[in-house]
């Protein structure tokens, strides 16, 4: 390994830019563990509120366009990491892409940095870049901003990450569960070379330690190169699927294939089609010189089987630590609530619906913070069902976004077309609403006690119409709240009964079934 100019990194204090995105959350943790010093640059400090690492790290609110917010957090700063980009923003997210960089780089340079470590896309050898997807383009302009500028760099590039809970993790597994016979893209014959998440995050955090003369671009990549068709044969096989029929169909564009996608799995088709267009050309590595600097342990990198199985194994064991739909859903909302209902912002229509529990506020908890996903929204299935089904017509999220746990939620944790905004246990759930929307919305869910100590569920439905159309959006969809919101106020406050009922009875039963005189383990 070479060892120019290294220093004792031992302490050292990292910079993290998409901490709530899905590297960025799974990189900070492996930093701490690694014995960094790690400071966060968020938008929303409130998203990393809960995540189980907050309190080690140090939040700082800001944004990569804006160079004062950068220059502050640069401040003290070893190793800045660069996991954020601009794609869904605009037509012009390739020129946001190139000013954040530049900020970026520029005010690393000034702080005295010692060095950028940014996570791009491979890109194909011997293929001009204006025959890129605008995706991989952007990525490979970004990398060279920071090859370019005077603090030393390395520029990871990496095609299909395998992980739970990643979009190409996700994508290939609703494609390959959901249809046994699948006419298909023609890009299903291209070849790649997956990475898993684990190999991704170990390049990652050895990248801080590199020597000062190091400054360079380096292919990741796992052992196996593989056609998405024997991706998508091998995720069956190791999954215990039957063997899945393939026929390939070349007039699938990649922005019709994003569509089909979209229509298929959890994934929006404005975040399938940059992957989906990523593989027109053959992504493979053409070296492994990162090995120099980030010694690969036995059995890594990781083949792709194995990446496949421990991702599954996480996501039936609901330990994904983040989600591709972790960082904020493009052109989501993201203002926060009004808290006066005489918002001065404008109209702010209501449904307020409020009803007695015969259960604890646990009880009640329980039932709704482990609302959505597939435990579903305790109202009129296919109203829900429609609306999810227009969502996505249009671009949006859909209900297919799902949970990340199946039981707890935390704040910036997305769930189908909403995102936590707030959540007190055992007190408040705060929805904003993600889905396409002429204005903004949300959903309140509170627990309660009235004077006698009897509980009490609140709930509340919040809509700031945006223009004349978002006022008629309001007053054409009123007339079916009762069934929606109404039920879903009634199912929830029964559930909660039944689960105390179910428990109660189910005691009972114990006692029954227990012979005289026998004592259980815990006594």
């Amino acid at each position: 390994m070479g060892t120019s100019g290294r220093r004792d990194t031992e302490g050292a204090r990292c910079l993290v830019t998409g901490a709530s995105g899905y590297i960025g959350g799974r990189l900070v943790p492996e930093l701490l563990q690694a014995g960094y010093r790690v400071r966060c640059l968020v938008r929303s400090p409130g998203k990393l509120r809960d995540h189980p690492w907050a309190s080690d790290v140090e939040t700082v609110q800001g944004d990569v366009t804006d160079a004062r917010s950068v220059a502050g957090a640069m401040r003290g700063i070893d190793v800045a990491y660069y996991l954020v980009h601009a794609l869904g923003s605009g037509a012009d997210f390739e020129d946001t892409d190139r000013r954040a960089a530049r900020i970026f780089a520029e005010q690393a340079h000034a702080a005295g940095v010692r060095r950028i470590v940014y996570l791009g896309g491979l890109t194909p050898r011997d293929v001009p870049e204006r025959s890129l997807s605008p995706h991989l383009r952007s990525r490979a302009e970004v990398g060279r901003v920071f090859l370019d500028a005077p603090v030393p760099a390395t520029v990871l590039r990496a095609a299909v990450v395998i992980g739970s809970g990643s979009a190409s993790f996700e994508m290939l597994r609703y494609l390959t569960e959901r249809l046994p016979v699948m006419v298909t893209p023609s890009w299903v014959h291209t070849r790649t070379q997956p990475v898993g998440v684990r190999d991704v995050l170990r390049y990652l955090v050895g990248s801080a330690a590199m020597p000062n003369d190091v400054d360079r671009a380096f292919d990741i990549g796992g052992p196996d190169v593989l056609t998405y068709r024997e991706m998508m044969a091998r995720y069956a096989a190791v999954a215990g699927l039957r063997r899945r029929v393939i026929v390939p169909v070349p007039v699938l564009t990649p922005r019709l294939s994003s569509h089909w996608v979209g229509l298929v799995t959890p994934v929006p088709a404005s975040i399938a089609r940059p992957l989906t267009e990523s593989l027109r050309h053959e992504v493979v590595c053409y070296e492994h010189d990162i090995a120099r600097y980030v010694p690969d342990p036995p059995g890594h990198p990781m083949p792709f089987d194995e990446a496949l199985a421990m991702a599954l194994r996480r996501v039936r064991e609901a330990q994904v630590a983040t989600r591709w739909s972790s960082a904020s859903f493009p052109g989501a909302p993201s203002d926060p609530l009004p808290t006066d209902p005489d918002w001065a912002g404008g109209s702010l229509y209501q449904d307020e619906r409020e009803l007695p529990v015969d259960a604890s506020p646990q009880a009640l908890w329980k039932v709704i913070e482990g609302i959505g996903g597939d435990n579903g929204w305790y109202s009129f299935p296919l109203a829900w069902a429609v609306r999810g089904w227009l969502d996505r017509f249009v671009g949006g999220a859909g209900l297919r976004r799902g949970r990340r746990d199946a039981e707890r939620l935390r704040v910036g944790d997305s769930l189908d077309f909403w995102r936590v905004e707030e959540i007190e246990p055992v007190r408040l759930l705060r929805l904003r609403a993600e889905m396409r929307l002429p204005g903004l919305a949300w959903l309140e869910m509170r627990v309660e006690t009235d004077a006698e100590g009897r509980t009490r569920y609140r709930q509340r439905a919040l809509f700031h119409p945006r223009g004349l159309f978002g006022h008629a959006y309001w007053w054409s969809v009123s007339p079916f709240h009762a069934v929606v919101f109404g039920g879903m106020a009634r199912n929830i406050t029964q559930a909660a009964t039944k689960g105390l009922t179910a428990r109660a009875d189910g005691r009972r039963a114990e006692r029954v079934r227990r012979p005289r005189g026998h004592r259980s383990a815990r006594q």
